[in-house]
């Protein structure tokens, strides 16, 4: 399955980490605009605190830096607030919209001096695109061949001094030139439940929503660590307390809420179940192999790969072996097959 319909499915669920069109629209009112007020992430900060601090002192740009990680953990925020921090501007693309050479020479010659361009899934710019970047991000400098044939010559335009801003949710996709010419490499990481209750605590906070600390912890709980998925869930659990209820959202609410929309205590959706389930029933918990677990629950084997199993591994759900997936005994607990201790 190509990538955009793997893409296409996993933002079709309630509980997908990818963008969608309807978080695009209120998370710019959400995200944080310094580093104070940015929850989680605690070691990227300071490192990042440090940073800007020295890069300012020396009246430098920041060195150039590469965020990886699951999506939706605030890859995109960093940048915006680095940005702030810096007191400079910051060009916002993806990797995907650059499809020439000369769209990515455009970008960077009208870049300022300090400014910051961010390139979200930085993994999918094609090879020509990437080889642009090389001089630039060395020497500040790109390299434009002028005119066909025999008397084509090659002008080399200076660029002021920049920062580049990669992310990627594949960090494993990029090319080892590309990777070693950052110099500030961070992996996101999954947030735990109190992080994500403060990060929903204050974008109730912003949307106007009563919400107290024991219903934020239950949507917190069932948000797969993730603060996107968290904000979307906080939206939802709204609608329902303004429909059902007064509005207030309690740990109850916020239970009936997400039970209503298939997610349970640990976030996993239906077709997460129907992944775990069917491997319990029909192949006895496994091992069993990826296409055979793909056509007997209908799901395509990449889907399978790229969108469900990351969160059922992170979890411990499954395991993969060298025979196929193995369903984990906390799986089995979680579904009701066997008894806590």
């Amino acid at each position: 399955m190509e990538e955009k319909e793997r893409r296409t499915i996993q933002t079709a669920r309630s509980v997908a980490a990818e963008k969608s069109g309807e978080d695009a629209q209120i998370e710019g009112s959400l995200r944080p605009v310094s580093l104070a007020h940015y929850i989680g992430q605690q070691k990227i900060k300071e490192s990042l605190q440090i940073y800007i601090e020295a890069a300012k002192k020396r009246q430098e740009s920041l060195d150039h830096l590469l965020f990886y990680g699951p999506p939706g953990l605030g890859k995109t925020t960093l940048a915006q607030i680095l940005a702030h921090e810096m007191e400079v501007n910051i060009r916002i693309t993806s990797g995907p919209a650059i499809e020439k050479p000369g769209d990515m020479a455009a970008i960077l010659n009208n870049l300022r001096q300090g400014d910051i361009l961010f390139i979200d899934e930085i993994h999918r710019l094609n090879r020509q695109v990437e080889e642009v970047l090389y001089p630039a991000m060395e020497d500040y400098a790109i390299d434009i061949m002028i005119g066909k044939g025999p008397t084509a010559r090659s002008v080399r335009l200076e660029l002021p001094h920049f920062t580049l801003i990669g992310a990627t949710t594949r960090a494993g996709m990029l090319t080892a030139p590309l990777r070693d010419r950052f110099g500030i490499i961070h992996r996101m990481e999954y947030y735990d439940p109190e992080e994500l209750r403060q990060i929903i605590l204050q974008s109730a906070r912003v949307l106007q929503v009563e919400v107290d600390g024991a219903g934020a912890l239950e949507m917190a709980k069932r948000s797969r660590g993730t603060p996107r998925l968290a904000n979307r869930i906080l939206k939802r659990v709204r609608d329902y307390a303004e429909v059902r209820y007064d509005g207030r959202i309690t740990e109850e609410i916020a239970s009936e809420a997400l039970n209503l929309m298939d997610v349970d205590a640990k976030g996993l959706d239906h077709t997460d179940q129907n992944i775990l389930l069917t491997m319990i029933h029909k192949f006895e918990g496994g091992p069993v192999g990826l296409d055979t677990l793909a056509a007997a629950t209908g799901e395509d084997a990449g889907t399978i790969e790229d969108v469900y199993e990351p969160y059922l591994l992170k979890e411990g759900f499954i395991m993969r072996t060298p025979r196929g997936r193995v369903v984990t005994e906390a799986a089995y607990v979680h579904l009701g097959f066997l008894k806590r201790g």
